[in-house]
């Protein structure tokens, strides 16, 4: 979702830029920018796969959540990550377009604006090899330091059947679990949701593993 595939220095901007100044240009602009401490990242497009599987986790979790006082949001809700109250000439911290995110309870914003969410309550990233290295470490990073409310991180690849579930417990302390193959299912029981791998995975076709390669090479 980066473009020039490489998260950590997009054209990284010369000047460094406040968040205010980020806001305003960003508010303003025709294309999404994610924001980390006075350097704009352009986000390009998303691959098929990227797509389908970022749909299906939508409609998935959108329909349990439904009657529910959680709601679901996808790729245009900025999510912000940093100190709160915010000096208007701060320039760090970390502005970004989880591909889905959660809030529970109402949405609670960072100004008047009503246009950037800081209580989120689960995130997830479909990850691609470009922005896999910045999803998992420096926006979960910033993620858990700042972000109170976050109960809950998923990252979902796109080349198999896998994903990778962080959870905060009541002492504060991440637990990993991880969940491999199409017959598994993800338990989120913050919101109270499953998410079948069959179903995330709904549509997508795999690359062959390497060795399932050399067997057709052989033949």
């Amino acid at each position: 979702m980066y473009a020039n595939g490489d998260a950590r220095a997009l054209p990284q901007t010369q000047f460094i830029l406040t968040e205010d100044e980020y806001l305003e240009f960003e508010r303003n602009a025709d294309v999404r920018h994610e924001y980390l401490d006075g350097h704009l990242f352009l986000m390009a497009g998303e691959s098929d796969e990227q797509a389908d599987i970022s749909m299906n986790l939508a409609v998935l979790i959108g329909g349990q959540l439904k009657g529910k006082p959680c709601r679901a949001r996808m790729k245009d809700t900025k999510v912000r990550s940093g100190a709160l109250p915010r000096q208007s000439n701060s320039s760090n911290g970390l502005y970004s377009y989880p591909d889905l995110v959660v809030i529970c309870g109402e949405p609670k914003h960072l100004d008047h604006r009503r246009d950037v969410i800081i209580n989120p309550g689960v995130i997830i990233e479909v990850l691609s090899h470009t922005t896999e290295d910045f999803d998992r470490r420096v926006k979960f990073t910033r993620y858990r330091m700042w972000n109170d409310t976050l109960t809950d991180y998923l990252l979902v690849s796109q080349n198999q059947a896998f994903v990778e579930h962080f959870l905060r417990r009541d002492d504060n302390e991440w637990v990993y679990r991880s969940y491999w193959g199409l017959e598994q299912e993800v338990p989120i029981s913050s919101i109270a949701c499953t998410l079948p791998l069959a179903d995330v995975y709904d549509r997508i076709s795999f690359p062959p593993a390497p060795d399932e390669d050399l067997e057709e090479d052989a033949q």
